[in-house]
């Protein structure tokens, strides 16, 4: 019988079993992002996904509707949705900026890339190489990998802040001069040259947005089944586990 006992009186299963977590490979957890980071990203991520679907309808409204317009305000929910999550995402990237300061250095990686470290180009060559599955592993890394840190600054900060400022800025159109919204971007508009332009900026940004998450979902996902380290796990509890 496949579950004879040993003299023992263990199973040969249970020795087989004991011998097999003897040879598995060992799991280290740091702890790297603390709650606000991550209850941040989750909101943001939530804010994100709003405003997306409610901009696709404000660039391509739906087709306009009988009656009164008084009886059909879809639009105005719509927009109406979109300023919420335009508030939400600002008030939290300022919340953000603040817990960069006060919380772990990890906390900062996100604001700043160290572009004049011959190390740090080194190291982004590297992961390039990984995710182009050249290179059999990756470098290990508690927070964020130097591609990761890179695609978050340019990708996501720097393209964040300009969706805000242009954002606030055709608000401030509709609030009217005098607003603190016109009074404070109310410049974004003649710099572009025109609303319409801002707008159209605006619309391109969303998509370049819409593009940042594709790839950094990819990203995430690959990483927890290629990689030796978590990463969608570790936004939920905070800890990074690394496979030896």
């Amino acid at each position: 019988m496949s579950n004879t006992t040993t003299h023992h009186g263990l199973s040969r299963e249970d020795i087989n079993d004991a011998r097999e977590v003897a040879a598995a490979r060992s799991i280290k957890s740091v702890y790297v992002y603390e709650a606000p980071v991550r209850i941040w990203h989750w909101i943001n991520a939530a804010a994100i996904t709003v405003l997306a679907v409610t901009g696709y309808f404000i660039g391509s409204p739906l087709p306009t509707q009988p009656g009164e317009a008084s009886a059909n305000y879809l639009m105005g929910y719509i927009r109406f949705a979109h300023f919420a999550a335009g508030y939400l995402l600002a008030v939290g990237l300022a919340g953000r900026l603040y817990w960069a300061v006060v919380g772990n250095h990890h906390a900062r990686e996100l604001f700043w890339v160290p572009l004049f470290q011959r190390a740090y180009w080194k190291e982004l060559g590297g992961m390039l190489k990984w995710y182009a599955f050249i290179a059999p592993r990756p470098g290990r890394y508690v927070g964020h990998n130097p591609l990761a840190r890179f695609a978050m600054f340019f990708g996501f900060f720097l393209l964040t802040l300009f969706m805000i400022v242009t954002g606030f800025a055709l608000y401030g159109e509709g609030a009217q001069a005098g607003s603190w919204q016109e009074r404070l971007f109310g410049w974004v508009i003649p710099l572009f040259g025109q609303s319409q332009d801002v707008h159209t900026w605006h619309h391109l940004g969303m998509w370049a947005l819409v593009c940042f998450v594709i790839l950094h979902v990819y990203a995430a996902i690959r990483e927890d089944i290629m990689g030796r380290s978590s990463v969608v796990s570790t936004m939920i509890s905070g800890h990074r586990t690394f496979k030896d």
